[in-house]
């Protein structure tokens, strides 16, 4: 023991404050928002048809199946959608999440912090089936979709709340974090857990500390960032099926002195919600519609698509572009140099921007290898310029406007200027709801498409379409209409 330390008080002290809160959220809340459940609906949506996009890609396939060849569990097992495969919960998480994580196109939340709220759904999805065909098995009732929604509620809650005011990014830690406590606490209340075991599950998500942003920043950018969501509400399944077996749980696991989460991780920074635990964050979400790609980066693409018809034909007279952005995404997406791989250039603002205007489209695949040698690209790369805009910061950061501001400008070699072409929200956000469901639809319904039968589409999309009918189908029966 080190001499500083001093004579320890063995007296084991109160539960830190957060993580009573969150407990008592997750057991006790009730969810009384229709707007936040008809919000959950879409998600679930989306959330599905990105993690069935993932199929195309090998990258994320060779990540999936049982953790060895065979090890399957049939019937009690969680269906993994879009795959024949049937898992125990912990490696369903897994799968699941890095589905519907893989190609950066799922919900967001942008503060202090910033995270995928519905990557939780990993951890929902997979406790929710193996919990409806175990309670089946044995003559009760399964879960109903209803209550994964509610699931998914709490569990954007808890991550986008702690993310309002927390910023982990700054000492270094990933979001993920988030992921695992949100998944540990809602995922040992599905299983049947009290609250003095939520409790305790959550002070072991915080005691695990916090995975390294090293993945999702140059020079080690790589394709970690696609699979540490699934990583983290897998995690979250195994901290709550501990607690649920009667591990027990560490009171002052955030503030314990020096080697609490806040004085080790966090430079002594109190960790605190900003608000009280509702609905908020579902209902606020932001939803990646037409572009895969880092949230901070989808005005700027949609800026440059306005452009491409004034630039597709006359690409070698741009003298500069200016992109102006705000400081979150100056900071982590303001990349020059060589991209070394799809998940470097999916976090390069300038790669998002140059392909638009080239291609007039942004793709998941428009980060692979046979596109990214166009020499075009990282020509127009080299030609841009980035600043910042403290009005852009300032309502980004701004709680009644989170604003996520862009503008391109083409300068040419005559001297003469594109319009500098500003868009403030993008087509995901809040404020263009009414924009934006249909396009959102129109992405689920083209992603089903793509891996199930036409019977189950037309099945799947009778069941979305009304929110009480899609509330009331059991889960597992829910499930199997993605299953293969």
């Amino acid at each position: 023991m080190s001499s500083h330390m001093g004579i320890l008080d063995t007296n084991r002290p109160d539960f830190d404050k957060v993580l009573t809160e969150i407990a008592q959220y997750v057991k006790d809340y009730t969810i009384d928002s229709s707007l936040a459940y008809e919000t959950a609906r879409y998600c679930l949506m989306d959330s599905i048809g990105c993690a069935l996009l993932a199929l195309d890609f090998p990258a994320c396939t060779k990540l999936l199946g049982p953790v060895v060849p065979g090890a399957e569990f049939r019937p009690l097992g969680a269906k993994i959608l879009g795959t024949s495969y049937q898992l125990e919960p912990e490696r369903a998480a897994f799968n699941i999440g890095a589905m519907v994580r893989w190609l950066d196109f799922n919900d967001t939340w942008l503060a202090a912090e910033w995270g995928h709220p519905s990557d939780n759904l990993g951890a929902i999805w997979a406790v929710a089936d193996y919990v409806s065909r175990k309670n089946i098995a044995e003559n009760k009732t399964p879960l109903q979709v209803r209550d994964v929604l509610n699931a998914m509620i709490k569990a954007h809650e808890i991550q986008g709340i702690l993310a309002l005011e927390n910023s982990f990014n700054k000492v270094g830690l990933d979001h993920v974090l988030l992921v695992r406590i949100a998944s540990s606490a809602v995922a040992c209340a599905m299983l049947g857990g009290d609250f003095e075991e939520i409790r305790n599950a959550l002070s072991h998500a915080f005691i695990d500390g916090g995975a390294l942003r090293t993945y999702r920043h140059a020079p080690n950018t790589g394709s970690r960032k696609s699979w540490a969501a699934g990583d983290a509400s897998s995690r979250g399944v195994n901290l709550a099926l501990k607690a649920l077996s009667g591990e027990m749980g560490y009171p002052s696991a955030l503030s314990a002195r020096f080697w609490g989460f806040e004085d080790v991780k966090m430079k002594g920074q109190k960790i605190q919600l900003a608000q009280k635990l509702g609905s908020y964050v579902m209902e606020n979400v932001l939803f990646k519609i037409s572009f895969p790609a880092e949230f901070h980066a989808q005005t700027a693409v949609e800026c440059a698509l306005k452009l491409h018809n004034e630039v597709k034909d006359r690409l070698d007279t741009i003298k500069e572009i200016i992109i102006t952005t705000q400081e979150s995404g100056h900071r982590i997406i303001n990349k020059v140099g060589p991209l070394a791989n799809p998940a470097d250039r999916d976090h390069c603002l300038q790669y998002m921007v140059a392909v638009p205007l080239i291609f007039g489209r942004l793709t998941a695949e428009d980060y692979e290898d046979h596109i990214a040698c166009d020499a075009r690209i990282d020509k127009l790369r080299s030609k841009m310029t980035v600043i910042t805009d403290d009005v852009y910061t300032k309502e980004y950061l701004d709680p009644q406007k989170r604003s996520i501001a862009n503008a391109v400008q083409i300068i040419y070699t005559d001297g003469s200027k594109s319009q500098k072409v500003h868009i403030d929200y993008p087509i995901g956000h809040k404020l263009r709801r009414e924009e934006g469901i249909p396009a959102l639809i129109a992405k689920f319904e083209s992603s089903i498409a793509k891996k199930l039968s036409f019977k189950k589409c037309q099945a799947i999309k009778k069941i979305f379409s009304s929110q009480e009918q899609l509330e009331s189908l059991y889960f597992n029966e829910f499930s199997d209409l993605f299953a293969l």
